[in-house]
């Protein structure tokens, strides 16, 4: 019985910046495949290029050359206004500082997202105002992002993230901006959702803790990536 092709395919991706009157090589012949519904880590010291994966893997950035496939698109065969749409429909992303809307309210937050997708019947709201519920935030509704702690504003974005139902989840140190409790806890609410949502979430992290928990973790070093043995 012939395989199914993976979720997301990187296929001998380069990317390299000019800085100064130098060239700087991030990746020189990068391929990997990334399985539905998988959670896969990433590490690397500084400057390794993840934020630079995370970037391409969400069409923000494109490579030299290369491939980079997610489900049936090709996503570096698409426009930059192509690239925008799937990334809105079809990606999530969650940040180290959080990236919230200040003069919205944390259901208006939320809700951006079904918004600028079109999804707002009254039952996708209600759906959304119950993930804010499953996040602990219900009866915050009405406050804004300045009224919250740093763990309640990413349980928020973590909500964002998620309420347009997403394909791929890309997480760059979700729980680097937290102390060590509030970060176990916002790591176990991501997960919890991650599975119940069945989404494919790629996740840059230092902590060989966080590592730990995901499927599989990849470490970039040298423009390669690796992965290590469980």
């Amino acid at each position: 019985m012939a395989l199914s092709p993976p979720f997301i395919a990187l296929h001998n991706l380069r990317k390299q910046y000019i800085e100064g009157d130098q060239q700087r090589i991030i990746f020189a012949d990068l391929s990997l495949d990334i399985g539905r519904g998988e959670f896969v880590a990433l590490l690397g010291q500084s400057g390794s290029g993840k934020s630079t994966l995370l970037n391409l893997l969400g069409g923000i950035d494109l490579p030299d050359a290369g491939q980079i496939r997610i489900s049936d698109r090709m996503l570096t065969a698409l426009s930059e206004v192509e690239r925008t749409r799937f990334r809105r429909r079809h990606i999530g992303f969650v940040f180290q500082f959080f990236n919230l809307i200040p003069t919205l309210t944390v259901a208006e937050n939320l809700l951006l997202p079904l918004e600028l997708n079109g999804l707002t019947s009254p039952e996708q709201c209600d759906r959304a105002l119950e993930l804010l519920d499953q996040v602990g935030l219900g009866n915050r509704r009405a406050s804004f992002p300045e009224r919250l702690s740093g763990g309640e504003q990413q349980r928020l974005a973590l909500a964002r993230a998620l309420v347009h139902g997403p394909w791929l989840l890309l997480a760059d140190e979700p729980t680097g901006n937290l102390d060590a409790a509030t970060g176990e806890h916002i790591l176990e609410l991501l997960l919890t959702l991650h599975r119940q949502a069945e989404t494919t979430m790629v996740m840059v992290t230092h902590s060989q803790a966080v590592a730990a928990r995901a499927d599989r973790i990849l470490v970039l070093e040298s423009g390669q990536i690796r992965e290590l043995a469980r």
